[in-house]
């Protein structure tokens, strides 16, 4: 597992030791990041949410490309242990808030994201769950773009978001969402 792009890029990451956590592919980061920069164009100065983190790979990853701050939330101990030598390991402390609790936990938001970036345990319906708590928290900026990676047999529909494009890669299913209303 490594950076992909931007000035980590190459950089190794670590991944939490065990079985309970299942890092995002490096062929599915790639193909993620290539359509949040076709819609994005740049990630300076935005903030991004990184939700059931694990290793930390994808927010480090939109860090990596410019991104001004990632909160990251995880509340398994291997794979906060990972995270945590992940950010130390890039010298990315000052822009990351690591949230140790379930992604239901969390409360309103200080500063809504422009990215979010969940990668929830397959076939677990967590991350439209997760959605539908948080977009009443304000975590989401009206033009925020989230990204649900699930398994392919999961579709991910949640009241309030609209469906922008589906893609599968290898096993994994992603799912690029809107705001709505907000």
């Amino acid at each position: 597992m490594r950076i992909i792009s931007g000035q980590w890029r190459s950089r190794p990451l670590i991944a939490p030791k065990g079985d309970t956590t299942r890092p995002t592919a490096d062929r599915t980061r790639e193909t993620l990041f290539s359509m949040l920069t076709s819609r994005l164009g740049s990630f300076e100065d935005l903030r991004v949410l990184d939700l059931f983190a694990g290793s930390g790979a994808l927010g480090l990853e939109a860090l990596s490309r410019g991104a001004a701050h990632c909160t990251f939330v995880e509340q398994d101990a291997l794979a906060l242990d990972a995270l945590q030598t992940n950010i130390s390991k890039l010298g990315a402390k000052d822009q990351s808030d690591v949230r140790k609790s379930s992604v239901l936990s969390l409360g309103t938001a200080i500063k809504p994201a422009d990215i979010v970036l969940m990668d929830p345990p397959y076939l677990s319906c967590a991350g439209s769950v997760a959605l539908d708590k948080l977009v009443r928290f304000g975590w989401f900026a009206p033009s925020a773009w989230i990204s649900v990676e699930t398994s392919i047999k999961e579709n991910v529909e949640v009241k309030g978001f609209t469906v922008d494009t589906v893609r599968n890669v290898g096993k994994a299913r992603l799912t690029f969402l809107r705001p709505e209303g907000i």
